[in-house]
């Protein structure tokens, strides 16, 4: 246990940093918590983005362009859903509909998300272990002026549009983090945040009762990457949700939401003006390239994290 090196992961950040740190650790070293907050039922079906957004980016199968779902898709099953009368708003292509089928049926036979999780993995050919946050349902809740969304209508339907006034995790208090996640990171070697959003993605997994209480015990150092650069995200809307929540988005800001546990801050060399108001917060902070634009800098990255804490 001693040996793992443990990520807290959401996203297509996430994925793509994961994509970078197998190239210099064994899979079988590395435990990836994922985020389930951002988990929905679709035509029956449980679906898990976080999750699937890991298996296929590592399996070599995802499609690269958007960094999530296969390559080479087809539709073709969506396309009859909506002519049969469906909202079609959340797309889920046809090899994509089989990994949700696969889990819906596990999990139908009293399989919990962790040992769904573990099989998915070895079927996708991983060696990692992926754990979800939780077992339990927790479902994210973006509150909006005009209603409650869960994330994926903020997200996917709405496409970030709304102005957000709080984010909300439904069922947290009767949560518990899935077993052995609580075990993984009092033992890890290192622990890493990766460059994912801070409040519906790594905020999620933190909001599970015990895991940011594990963070502030375990021995291991804990490095993180911030997602901002330059008041702006690579992908996804995590400036903008962090300035309605009264955050500042930025590196800066990142930290002060992991300032309890953290021992190094990872920002962008854009960011260097940062670094030493940053480390008046008491933490290391590394400059570097944190834009993930292909191998050779998602490999430089996971390298200059893995580095920063062993």
């Amino acid at each position: 246990m001693k040996n793992n090196i443990v990520v807290l992961s959401g996203g297509v950040g996430g994925a793509r940093f994961l994509e970078g740190l197998i190239q210099i650790a064994l899979q079988e070293n590395i435990v990836v918590i994922g985020n389930t907050g951002d988990d929905e039922e679709f035509y029956g079906l449980h679906v898990s983005p976080d999750l699937d957004i890991v298996l296929y980016t590592l399996a070599g199968v995802v499609n690269a362009t958007q960094g999530w779902g296969f390559a080479d898709e087809t539709y073709h099953t969506m396309e009859q859903l909506t002519k049969l009368g469906n909202d079609g708003w959340f797309q889920l292509g046809d090899k994509d509909l089989a990994t949700h089928i696969q889990r819906t049926n596990l999990l139908k036979q009293g399989k919990t998300l962790s040992e769904v999780t573990k099989e998915l993995c070895k079927q996708f050919g991983l060696d990692i272990k992926l754990i979800p946050m939780t077992d339990q349902k927790v479902r994210t809740k973006i509150k909006t002026p005009k209603s409650l969304l869960s994330f994926q209508e903020y997200f996917v339907k709405n496409r970030t549009q709304d102005e957000v006034l709080d984010i909300m995790y439904e069922g947290i208090e009767k949560a518990k983090p899935a077993p052995e996640v609580l075990e993984t990171l009092l033992n890890a070697r290192a622990i890493l945040l990766a460059p994912s959003n801070p409040l519906v993605s790594i905020g999620t997994i933190l909001a599970i009762p015990g895991i940011r209480n594990a963070l502030k015990k375990t021995k291991a150092k804990i490095t993180a990457v911030s997602p901002i650069i330059q008041g702006a995200t690579v992908k996804g809307p995590a400036n903008r949700m962090m300035k309605s929540m009264g955050m500042e988005p930025s590196a800066l800001g990142v930290a002060k939401a992991y300032q309890d546990f953290l021992d190094v801050m990872i920002i962008d060399e854009q960011d260097k003006e940062l670094q030493k108001i940053i480390e008046k917060l008491g933490m290391k902070v590394i400059t570097t390239d944190t834009i993930m634009k292909d191998k050779k800098t998602k490999v430089a990255l996971a390298k200059t994290t893995l580095d920063s804490v062993l």
